[in-house]
């Protein structure tokens, strides 16, 4: 091969390699960091240290045009991949192929040049996200049929807090809108969170899948009877005060948290119970009624 065609050669390899994309598996937290240290083939010793160089890494991928995703690496669920699969957990190749799989299971953020120190609570909140979707929806097709009339509870609930999602979206009104659904289902509080642009006048902008993940924690909550409450911050482009209101699951529909019930949520404190300050430039209002009559007969019972 001549030089010419070596050097030619090297630069179809050099655009391919831009079109690759990549996962990097983090050890973002000091503990997890900790435990792979137990590896000898894993040679970092001060985990700050460690953090520097995937920075370093990561800006290095960008700027050779490179598309790279970052995934929270656990040491647990690596040590239990590789003894699934045969692999001996002391070897970086075994740590490449458990980032694979994390890659297109796991839960995964962008790196657009963003610091780290930005970068890791979205990754962290995405993780919590797909566990609580995943943990939701488990649940839900693990319930079964109605003892009294034979229909698929979990179907049902999810029909259900599909139908008051909806109406609940018709009565918010203009403005942006920040949702946070809470349940306690019976092992940690499982929340989740919606954003809404309804800026525009006739036209509701979301994300289906965080709407997704909404719905199924309330479904959840509707099949197994366990508290829940929504709760909406809105704010308007012509009004300097955002206004908070919410509402609680009760007999399969969303009642109204009156005024006082959201500012005592919001100005007391969860651990001591002793008044705080109310938000400055925040309304605390009782939420629109949510139309709970369903033609189609969505209801548990």
């Amino acid at each position: 091969m001549t030089h010419t065609q070596h050097g030619r050669t090297a630069g179809m390899r050099q655009i391919l390699r831009r079109e690759v994309a990549g996962t990097i598996g983090l050890l973002a937290d000091e503990q997890d960091f900790t435990a792979m240290r137990r590896y000898r083939s894993f040679t970092f010793e001060d985990h700050r240290t460690y953090l520097k160089q995937v920075e370093g890494l990561l800006k290095n991928l960008a700027g050779a045009g490179g598309y790279t995703t970052v995934a929270l690496f656990d040491p647990d669920d690596y040590a239990e991949f590789c003894a699934e699969t045969g692999l001996e957990p002391d070897a970086a190749a075994s740590r490449t192929r458990f980032t694979a799989e994390l890659a297109s299971t796991g839960a995964t953020v962008p790196y657009e040049g963003q610091p780290l120190d930005d970068l890791v609570p979205d990754l962290v909140e995405e993780a919590v996200r797909q566990a609580t979707w995943e943990y939701a929806s488990t649940m839900l097709a693990r319930i079964g049929p109605c003892a009294v009339c034979g229909r698929d509870v979990g179907r049902t609930a999810f029909a259900r807090a599909s139908y008051l999602v909806a109406r609940a979206l018709e009565t918010i009104g203009e403005g942006v809108h920040h949702w946070v659904c809470s349940a306690h289902t019976g092992r940690e509080p499982l929340h989740a969170t919606l954003h809404v642009d309804a800026t525009t006048p006739g036209t509701v902008r979301l994300d289906e899948t965080a709407a997704m993940e909404l719905t199924i924690v309330l479904a959840l909550a509707i099949a197994t009877h366990s508290p829940c409450g929504i709760v909406v911050r809105t704010s308007t482009p012509t009004k300097d005060r955002d206004r908070i209101y919410g509402w609680h699951v009760k007999d399969e529909g969303l009642q109204p948290l009156t005024a006082a019930e959201v500012f005592d949520a919001y100005c007391t404190d969860a651990h001591t119970g002793d008044l705080t300050a109310p938000q400055p430039g925040v309304d605390y209002c009782t939420a629109p009624d949510v139309d709970a009559s369903d033609p189609e007969g969505r209801h548990l019972h």
